[in-house]
């Protein structure tokens, strides 16, 4: 496998089995946390807005909070072991993608309320 300079992971943790079986193995099982703890802070941040009630939106909120620090310490630990890769870009596309929307900035109506 070539090596890519974008490329940000750990190194394997090598405990995966080559050939994979119906049984989930401990990087499946942290993948679904993970992904549940991405849909649950998703639907609790939908909830906490939606709280007609200060107390139940306070309590959705810590929730949510929670839910929060679930997700990161799944995604930390997934990146630890080198099951969760991440892609670097290079400062051009960082500056090209910024350029552009900060263009889109001139076409709301107030402009000082938003920089």
């Amino acid at each position: 496998m070539p090596h890519n300079p974008n490329v940000i992971r750990n190194p394997n943790a090598g405990e995966l089995p080559k050939v994979k079986g119906p049984q989930m193995n401990d990087r499946d099982i942290l993948n679904d946390v993970l992904a549940t703890e991405k849909y649950l802070t998703d639907n609790f941040n939908i909830f906490a807005r939606e709280a007609s009630y200060a107390a139940l939106h306070n309590d959705v909120e810590s929730i949510l909070c929670d839910t929060h620090k679930a997700a990161r310490d799944s995604f930390h630990a997934m990146f630890q072991r080198g099951w969760y890769v991440l892609e670097g870009v290079d400062k051009q596309k960082i500056q090209s993608d910024q350029q552009q929307f900060s263009n889109y900035l001139t076409q709301f109506p107030y402009q000082g309320a938003l920089q």
